[in-house]
């Protein structure tokens, strides 16, 4: 008979790309989790996943035991939710996808400040700028910078923040090569790529008075680290193209000068992301984006108006 911590382990196996990965997310040894699924399968008399290649591949049998042990462990914690909010209570387990930089810096703090309000809930932070190789199964809120062509389909948007995309480089960097006056100039500038979110990230777009403008950057330097970005520009070393929240308090304290002011590339907002899963609607995960959307509300990296 199937316990509980079967159905358990066997989603974090079926939810991995490899059974190092499993043993990873398990916090046990490869080997523990190869001859802990070897009895499962023995158990129940099933093959439940092909290890030939690289990857895991699930067969029928184990889509079918993943498929029905997830609604299974779904409903238990949605009974134990049910009977902890009679009590005034919010418990169960919080899985949250947040970018890196953004994750860091405004995520992290109210996911630790909601779980100390909230003892009984256990929350599993994980920091990643590649959003669509994120299953939407295997979390109950992502917070995403930006558009969401890449994210899985059945996803519920909710907008937390405002955005903005800014064209910006150091004093230093200004003083020797000169500002851009308009897009165009970019092409004989030092620009710095952030690749992210696998998007077209040496196509710069701009928009002014219904006109779009797009200029293809040759970058000398790019980087999928957002900080590794911004620690360039403050050196001096090119132009970067960056989201607001990054780089407002360079820009105000004037180590890094915005630039083309008058053209605006598009906007990246801050979005929260729900399954369509009923565990997206679970008390826990409402009252986490309730938390999440006060703290971004207004956003920390806007000055105050007036």
């Amino acid at each position: 008979m199937l316990a509980t911590d079967d159905l358990r382990f066997f989603l974090a196996v079926a939810e991995a790309p490899s059974l190092a990965a499993a043993s990873r997310a398990l916090d046990v040894s490869p080997p523990a989790v190869t001859q802990r699924l070897r009895a499962l399968e023995e158990r129940l008399g099933t093959h439940l996943v092909d290890r030939a290649g690289r990857h895991l591949a699930l067969t029928d049998e184990g889509e079918l035991l993943a498929e029905r042990g997830r609604a299974i462990l779904d409903a238990l914690g949605e009974l134990d939710e049910a009977l902890a909010a009679r009590r005034g209570q919010v418990v169960g387990h919080l899985r949250v996808v947040a970018p890196l930089g953004f994750g860091r810096r405004h995520v992290a703090p109210v996911a630790a400040a909601f779980q100390a309000a909230h003892p009984g809930v256990a929350i599993d932070l994980t920091l990643s700028d590649r959003l669509g190789g994120v299953p939407e199964g295997t979390f109950d809120l992502a917070v995403h910078v930006g558009e969401i062509a890449g994210a899985a389909p059945g996803l519920i948007a909710r907008r937390l923040a405002p955005n903005a995309r800014i064209v910006c480089a150091a004093p230093a960097y200004l003083a020797a090569r000169g500002e851009p006056s308009v897009p165009d100039d970019l092409r004989r500038h030092a620009c710095i790529a952030l690749r992210e979110n696998d998007e077209d990230v040496t196509l710069w777009r701009f928009a002014r008075d219904g006109r779009e403008a797009r200029v293809r950057i040759e970058p000398r330097l790019a980087s999928n680290d957002g900080e590794v970005v911004r620690g360039w520009a403050l050196a001096g070393r090119g132009v970067i193209l960056r989201s607001e929240w990054d780089v407002a308090d360079d820009l105000r304290a004037g180590r890094l000068v915005r630039l083309l002011q008058d053209f605006a590339a598009p906007e990246a907002p801050v979005l929260a992301l729900l399954g369509a899963r009923r565990r997206a609607r679970a008390a826990r995960t409402r009252r986490f984006l309730d938390a999440l959307a006060a703290a971004l509300d207004p956003a920390p990296w806007r000055e105050p108006a007036g």
